[in-house]
């Protein structure tokens, strides 16, 4: 493989927007977004597990929870400090050290023999989730054109997606082989694959683990992170590859411009402006992570059996809404750019809302399995098209350049601190009071997570970063308006 490293384009070369470039870029995205696939794997694979490692165990629904949400501990601290490693060390040193917790979360938590030593395991697997869920889309929108950059991010979105459905599909294909052939292997590989197949189902993320952390080493450090550090040339000639040696001098010359003056600090996040920008991230993470889609994702089969489906045709149809993801995440790339991020984020969540707020009332009358199994597919796809495409692309674009690490941790870190505490909190919710009770709760808070984003979040379509900075910092509390009107005036570039 053709490394995609450094290489200077020569002045005059004229090569903006030429197919090479186009071929550059592409491959740097598509290795970060493996970050996103392993985050997808990592947190879906466990939805399989449940019920065996329960049983196995004997846990009680504390447990459970417990169990659901260890990794999530890790995600918490891995989000916490991969912002400041990542500004420190550099974007891409720090992904090949959550590529290297993937594939030893997965090794550890293929052969415990206690559940005690099942949950560091997977903490440790929350950790590489957490640091490369704040780096790796970072580092796409810090490589992507303005024209692009909604779409190239929204790719570790889809890249989410794939390994979510990975995950599904891997555990359907384990579980099917170990029913079909009960006597099959023998040794190491009947107890993994076939006499405890839940420990097959984690080892299988062990092969995008290791793909990670090879890939990481033919793509190049970020050209922003290369100003920061005074390596100009090296980053006037990744962004040459790009765009082309114009392009690349002007942009060169907005980053360095974004650059001067205060030192990123925690303290600057809290000026004027800047303060917006640091609640519609928090909001947008906060929010996104009561939508309900984590708790699918993690107990999709649990809820579908309390619907009425036995095991296997539970996964079966966990598999369908992993398609409907993966269908509705590609919508959401197509037209981000053209939509924008807000016609997607509020139209999208005022649909989850009502989607999730009818499942409930189906469960509540205890409706047909079908039913409800039809209105979650609904309710997967309004989820897709709107705030888990959108969320990964604004959260990292909303922030200046010198303070970009520290403001995608503190949203990540509230990413991951709402989805463990949701996920620790719903097995024994949903016993306490019902189904119905946990649905009808997100339904509730998806109302008012759209009014949240429809009076805050502002349009970014076809803005640069530095372009995005200037309004946050220039208006204040008027910028959704002014950036809505620029976006507008340039027809999403």
């Amino acid at each position: 493989m053709e490394s995609l490293g450094y290489r200077t384009v020569p002045p005059g070369d004229g090569r903006q927007g030429s197919t090479a470039g186009g071929w550059f870029l592409a491959g740097v995205c598509a290795v970060a977004s493996l970050g996103g696939l392993l985050f997808g794997f990592d947190t879906a694979v466990i939805s399989g597990t449940v019920e065996f490692v329960e049983s196995q165990f004997g846990l009680t629904k504390v447990e459970v929870g417990w169990f659901g949400s260890s990794a999530l501990i890790g995600c918490i601290a891995g989000a916490a400090l991969a912002g400041w490693l990542g500004d420190r060390y550099g974007r891409r040193p720090v992904l090949v050290v959550a590529a290297a917790l993937f594939f030893i979360s997965a090794l550890l938590s293929t052969v415990p023999e206690t559940f005690a030593l099942l949950i560091p395991a997977r903490i440790i697997g929350g950790l590489g989730v957490g640091v490369a869920s704040v780096l790796a889309p970072m580092y796409i929108s810090e490589f992507a054109p303005p024209r692009l950059r909604g779409r190239l991010v929204a790719l570790y979105q889809l890249s989410i997606v794939i390994g979510i459905l990975a995950a599904y599909f891997s555990n359907y294909l384990l579980l099917s082989f170990a029913e079909a052939n009960p006597n099959a292997l023998g040794g190491l590989l009947h107890w993994i694959l076939v006499a405890e197949v839940w420990r097959g189902m984690f080892g299988a993320e062990m092969i995008p683990a290791g793909l990670f952390f090879v890939l990481l080493f033919f793509v190049p450090e970020s050209p922003r992170w290369l100003v920061e550090r005074r390596r100009e040339n090296e980053a006037l000639g990744i962004l040459a590859r790009i765009d082309g040696p114009e392009t690349a001098a002007r942009e060169l010359t907005a980053i360095r411009r974004s650059l001067d003056g205060e030192e990123g600090t925690l303290r600057e996040l809290l000026r004027p402006g800047l303060r917006t920008a640091l609640l519609v991230g928090v909001g947008l993470s906060f929010f996104g992570q009561l939508t309900g889609v984590n708790i699918v994702v993690y107990y999709g089969p649990s809820i579908m059996r309390e619907a009425g489906l036995a095991i296997e045709s539970a996964l079966q149809y966990q598999v369908a809404l992993g398609v409907i993801n993966l269908v509705f995440t590609v919508v959401a790339i197509w037209k981000i750019d053209s939509w924008g991020r807000r016609p997607l984020l509020i139209g999208g969540m005022a649909l989850v809302a009502l989607t999730m707020g009818l499942t409930a009332l189906l469960m509540l009358f205890d409706a047909p399995a079908a039913w409800i199994v039809a209105l979650l597919c609904a309710y997967m796809a309004c989820v897709a098209v709107s705030i888990c495409a959108v969320i990964w692309v604004l959260t990292p674009e909303i922030f200046p350049n010198r303070v970009r690490g520290r403001g995608a941790s503190i949203s990540t870190f509230t990413n991951w601190t709402t989805n463990a505490f949701s996920a620790f909190v719903f097995p024994w919710y949903v016993a306490s009071l019902g189904m119905h009770a946990g649905f009808f709760t997100f339904a509730a808070i998806c109302c008012l997570a759209t009014l949240f984003f429809w009076k805050l979040v502002p349009e970014t379509k076809g803005q640069s970063l530095e372009q995005i900075e200037e309004h946050w910092l220039r208006g204040g509390e008027r910028t959704v308006a002014l950036v809505r009107e620029d976006a507008a005036g340039k027809g999403g570039g």
